[in-house]
């Protein structure tokens, strides 16, 4: 029955197939396909499978998109998994017998301090890696630096000599290295200077200063005058570089103004203060340039000048208005009949020329007997006389009247009165708050920035500003130089250089206002083809061998006298070690010089009158520059000569008496011992006649070579032989020097001993090497020192007691190459095994001592 149903239902349902097939009709788009029961079934797999991935649950999904968020690939991390491999890892097997607690804690004791071990190296060599990269970071940083400072010095200085200049520099801008340029040395010729000859600018201002500061240097120390503003001047004067252009201020100019700044166009110093003598300078140069305006304006003009046969002062400030003043009639002191015509009053142009051009003379005539100035005369003879130093008295009477010339321009008849009247008058006053409104109310009175600051100087008096508001009447508070100071630090340097157009008026400018420094370090700067920065050194050289720089801080930015000091010392330094980077060391000597007199107040620290602090840092700074040429090479030869301490060298120069220059040279050679330059500190130990401590440091560095020799170091034999022969000359030497004391020759005799017991440990390391053993065995026995003579009798206990610490420190190497040598020989009567029994009682008596292990286990295996 059942199998009836069965069959009635596959009927029907071949029946509704048939008709699906009939009703089916073709078409285009979905052609007919035929498939069997096996391919519908794996068909139907397959979409189950897909079915399947697509139903994947909702946590597989989002950790899917969080991996695609982060960047990583799903498919990728999977087939990884795949090929990942677990190991397993060992575990700290204690041994069987290790049962009981001691034995395990002790296992586990063991493995602890071998762990700690292993990780406090670990963390040394990774400290020490990390400090010796910070140390090479920070040279290089340092060298890197340096090199960049030099750079635009190097091309500037000159060569010592032409054949070095020519080796030198192969093409332009190109620097050799100093290993392929000849030495310099210390004879005359070294310090010649080469001649100008297709040489940069500078070079050949380089040169000429050099050779200057050469002469200042040689004058201070004989306590000769010398002015080194006017020597400068004229090393700048003979190379004849300045040409006539559209440049108001020249380097000639500036060097004029240093001279007078300093007082060197003086001959009779007036007793004012060190900063009033700076006014007093700037003022006198800017009067020496009007005076030379003057004659130029009256050479360009002859005809309006009329000048005729008279070459006075006076004549020509008449010449000179004719020329200014010619577009108003007969002047006054022209006229011939002054009923005809009212000639031109020129007497205020007369007093106020004459005093721009520094003829005070002439100004106090024309006062005293013009009508006009009868009144002002006595006023200006008392300004001239006390160098505007006036009383206050007649500073109130000269205010007052310029209070009554500007109350009579406020009523519109400003015609009645001269301006020139008006500057006088404001002038002597010297009142902070007639030329402040002066300069307020007439802003074009000046033509030139020249005229201004005359007017400024002349105005100056010596007191400290904001004294008004201590005391003094608002109207009589004087003009002083830090008020012009912070009027003229107002305004860019651009605005002086018109946009570096006339480079050097904002320098001159700060000259004039006595802002020394400031106007030394804005040149400095200037690393331009003209070598400003060369003429910066060299101004700096005059102001600090002067000692002025304590005066040269600009309102608003003071410094101590120290600072200043010290900056131009700085400076000075720096210049002179570019000459030491060239192998140039006798002018680098000279330029240090200068730096140490300069941190010392200048020129009275080469006569000692000055500060006990100046000094003091004098002496530290001169003593470690000296240092830096001592230890530079060819500096020996240089500061102590070709033999002795200096005495008949450069270094007496600096240090003249026997004891400092004594002392100086045991601290340089203390300096060379630590910094590894043995050599140096031998040589400087020889000329003074330490030889005690010249041997001790040769034993030292004997021992050290013994010691490399037998680690296989190559060059240990070129070395070791070098030592020994300095050593026997040192002994020589002691034996012809008269000066030697009794100490000192028992500390030669101690030393000799060392220096023959370590030749003894060299000559058998050498027969142990070339494989004479039994030579080697043969001086081991001889050693007196080192009792392994197995006919000799006593104890080692105190062996090295009274043994020197370089002998000790050969000693392990010693035994080492004794037991070597030991087992290549034949014992043929038991003193080599008395030998072994010697050596290892020698180690047992000095386990304290760190010792190579390697040794003991040695001796363990001969035994």
């Amino acid at each position: 029955m059942a199998n009836e149903v069965d069959m009635s239902g596959w009927t029907n349902l071949l029946h509704s197939s048939s008709k699906l097939c009939e009703q089916a009709a073709p078409s285009a788009q979905f052609p007919p396909l035929q498939r069997n029961l096996d391919q519908l079934e794996a068909l139907s797999k397959k979409l189950k499978a897909k079915t399947l991935r697509s139903e994947a649950p909702s946590q597989s999904i989002a950790a899917t998109r969080l991996l695609a968020r982060e960047g990583i690939n799903a498919e990728q991390l999977a087939r990884d998994l795949k090929s990942f491999e677990l190991k397993t890892t060992y575990e700290d097997v204690f041994p069987a017998e290790a049962t009981n607690v001691e034995e395990y804690l002790q296992q586990v004791h063991e493995m602890a301090m071998l762990s700690a071990i292993q990780e406090a190296q670990k963390d040394n060599l990774r400290n020490f890696n990390d400090h010796m990269m910070t140390v090479l970071e920070d040279d290089w940083q340092k060298e890197k630096r340096d090199f960049l400072q030099s750079l635009s010095r190097i091309s500037m200085l000159p060569r010592t000599n032409t054949a070095e200049a020519t080796s030198t520099i192969g093409r332009p801008g190109q620097i050799v290295s100093a290993s392929s340029t000849p030495r310099v040395h210390s004879g005359p010729a070294s310090m010649e200077i080469t001649p100008h000859v297709n040489k940069s600018i500078q070079e050949k201002k380089a040169s000429a200063y050099a050779e200057a500061v050469k002469n200042l240097n040689n004058a201070r120390e004989r306590a000769q005058s010398f002015k080194p503003a006017t020597a400068f001047k004229a090393a700048l004067e003979s190379l004849g570089l300045e040409a006539a252009g559209s440049k108001t201020v020249g380097m000639q100019k500036i060097w004029h103004l240093v001279q007078t700044l300093v007082g060197e166009d003086l001959n009779v110093h007036h007793n004012v203060s060190k900063k009033m003598s700076l006014v007093g300078g700037a003022k006198r140069h800017l009067e020496w340039g009007h005076a030379k305006h003057v004659i130029e304006t009256i050479q360009n003009h002859p005809v309006q000048a009329s000048l005729g046969g008279s070459v006075g002062n006076l004549q020509r400030i008449h010449a000179f208005l004719r020329i200014r003043l010619r577009d108003h009639g007969v002047l006054d002191f022209d006229a011939v009949d002054s009923r005809r015509q009212p000639p031109l009053d020129t007497t205020w142009q007369q007093i106020f020329f004459c005093l721009r051009s520094g003829y005070y003379d002439e100004a106090r005539s024309v006062a005293q007997s013009s009508r006009v100035s009868l009144q002002f005369a006595p006023q200006l003879s008392e300004w001239i006389a006390t160098n505007g130093m006036v009383s206050a008295n007649t500073a109130a009477v000269a205010s007052e009247e310029c209070e009554k010339m500007f109350r009579l321009g406020d009523r519109g008849t400003r015609a009645m009165y001269d301006r020139k009247k008006l500057l006088l008058y404001a002038m002597v006053s010297g009142s902070r708050r007639q030329i402040d409104r002066l300069l307020r109310e007439m802003p074009n009175l000046f033509n030139t920035i020249e005229d201004f600051l005359w007017f400024q100087l002349c105005a100056i008096r010596d007191g400290a500003s904001g004294s008004s508001s201590s005391g003094l009447n608002d109207a009589l508070a004087p003009y002083t130089l830090e008020d012009l100071q912070m009027y003229l630090n107002k305004f860019e340097p651009s605005y002086y250089t018109k946009n570096g157009k006339d480079p050097l008026m904002y320098p001159y400018v700060l000259l004039m206002s006595i802002q020394l420094l400031p106007a030394v370090l804005y040149l400095s700067k200037e690393t331009g083809e003209e070598g400003f920065n060369i003429d910066a050194v060299h101004i700096a050289i005059t102001f600090a061998d002067y000692g002025v720089l304590s005066e040269s801080g600009g309102a608003g930015q003071k410094l101590g006298m120290m600072d200043a000091f010290a900056e131009a010392a700085s400076m000075i330094r720096q210049f002179g070690s570019a000459y030491m980077r060239l192998e140039n060391l006798p002018i680098a000597l000279e330029y240090y010089a200068q730096a140490a007199a300069a941190v010392g107040g200048g020129q009275l620290s080469w006569v000692r009158r000055n500060s006990l602090d100046q000094q003091r840092q004098r002496s530290l700074m001169l003593k470690q520059l000296l240092t830096e040429v001592l230890l530079h090479d060819g500096g020996i030869y240089l500061l102590l000569g070709p033999r002795g301490a200096g005495g008949e060298a450069e270094l007496r120069r600096f240090l003249t008496d026997a004891a400092s220059r004594e002392q100086f040279l045991l601290e340089a050679a203390r300096q060379c011992q630590e910094t590894g330059c043995y050599d140096k500190s031998i040589e400087i130990q020889k000329r003074i006649g330490a030889f005690g401590m010249a041997l001790d440091l040769i034993n030292q560095c004997l021992s050290e070579a013994i010691c490399s020799l037998s680690r296989g170091r190559l060059d240990g034999d070129s070395r070791t032989a070098a030592l020994i022969h300095s050593g026997n000359e040192i002994l020589e030497m002691c034996k012809y020097y008269p000066e030697t004391s009794g100490k000192d020759r028992e500390h030669v005799l101690e030393q000799e001993t060392v220096l023959r017991q370590l030749e003894a440990i060299l000559s058998i390391h050498g027969h142990s090497r070339q494989g004479h053993y039994l030579d080697a065995v043969q001086e081991i026995f001889k050693l007196p020192f080192l009792p392994l003579d197995p006919r000799a009798t006593g104890s080692t206990m105190d062996l090295f007691q009274n043994l020197s610490p370089h002998v000790q420190a050969c000693v392990p190497d010693l035994l080492r190459v004794a037991l070597s040598c030991q087992e290549n020989v034949a014992d043929t009567d038991g003193s080599l095994r008395a030998m072994r029994t010697k050596i290892a009682n020698i180690l047992a008596s000095n386990m304290h001592r760190n010792w190579p292990r390697d040794l003991y286990e040695k001796v363990a295996r001969s035994l």
